[in-house]
């Protein structure tokens, strides 16, 4: 089943509280996140508001030929084939900490891709975040030990 996440982008006030929420887990759990990571497309924007209320940076990873400058490329397996995923080279220091934020956890194939990207840069993912979450599809556990923290849990 489709989970249509456009109702929350026509309001405002909802987008406001997701970001607000997202930043009251962070200072509960002490996290110091130097970057945000956000996939293509949602995770544009989710991410992005919550980079700007943290006041820090934010890193979209994109499809294959959409980022202008030297880039790596990884590819990840879907359920139904393989897809690539691509970054700036220097959208990560060595050592920083990253959260990646999206729409929605399912698999967790996107995520782990975004993860290994982070990885071969030298960065630390310290957490995940989504809107909606599918569960009961393995994707916690794909993930694991890296926290996962979902607003909306759905049965897969």
């Amino acid at each position: 089943m489709f989970r249509d996440i456009s109702p929350i982008l026509s309001d405002g006030k909802l987008l406001k509280e997701i970001t607000e929420e997202f930043s009251r887990i962070i200072e509960k759990n002490n996290w110091k996140p130097d970057l945000i990571l956000g996939p293509e497309s949602r995770g544009f924007i989710f991410g992005s508001l919550l980079a700007a209320h943290l006041g820090i940076g934010f890193i979209p990873v994109r499809k294959p030929g959409k980022l202008p400058s030297a880039k790596i490329e990884i590819e990840y397996s879907l359920e139904y084939g393989t897809n690539k995923l691509e970054m700036h080279t220097d959208a990560i220091s060595k050592g920083q900490k990253i959260i990646i934020v999206d729409d929605l956890l399912a698999t967790g194939g996107t995520v782990e891709a975004c993860t290994k990207l982070c990885d071969i840069l030298g960065g630390n993912v310290i957490s995940n975040f989504f809107v909606i979450e599918l569960e009961g599809l393995g994707a916690i556990e794909k993930l694991a030990p890296i926290p996962c923290i979902s607003l909306i849990k759905y049965p897969a």
